[in-house]
């Protein structure tokens, strides 16, 4: 076992999503991300939305890559993201958006500690949480 973990961050995850287009819309209004095209490495194109200093690539089952989830299912992801701004205005963004709520906010464990999350699901049912670190 190494000494030193060996890893820093998270650079991306991939999802695989039903309608690359609607899932797109999706987090480009909900959550304000950033769409992104790019070359996969045989020359195919691929999308990708960008957020800070991360991205989550999209794939459809069609898409071509070595690099691929061996059974590759729509609406499996479960993943949380820290809000940039307060979590009571990332929750009335999404009640002005019409997104359900499904949960929240409730009181969970992060990565560095306590946090304050809400969970709501993205077109393919991906379980989506947006999490603030309380203020010290």
């Amino acid at each position: 076992m190494p000494a030193v973990p060996l890893i820093d961050r998270v650079d991306h995850l991939v999802l695989t999503v039903a309608d690359i287009e609607a899932t797109t819309q999706f987090y480009e209004r909900v959550l304000g991300f950033e769409r992104e095209f790019f070359r996969g490495p045989e020359g195919q194109a691929r999308h990708a939305l960008k957020f800070g200093r991360q991205k989550i690539n999209l794939q459809d089952r069609a898409t071509e890559t070595p690099t691929k989830a061996k059974v590759p299912t729509y609406g499996s992801g479960d993943f949380c993201l820290i809000a940039a701004v307060p979590l009571a205005q990332v929750i009335a963004h999404l009640k002005a958006e019409n997104v359900a709520i499904e949960s929240g906010p409730v009181e969970r464990r992060g990565a560095l500690g306590p946090i304050r999350s809400v969970y709501f699901r993205d077109p393919d049912g991906n379980l989506v949480e947006v999490s603030e670190y309380p203020q010290a």
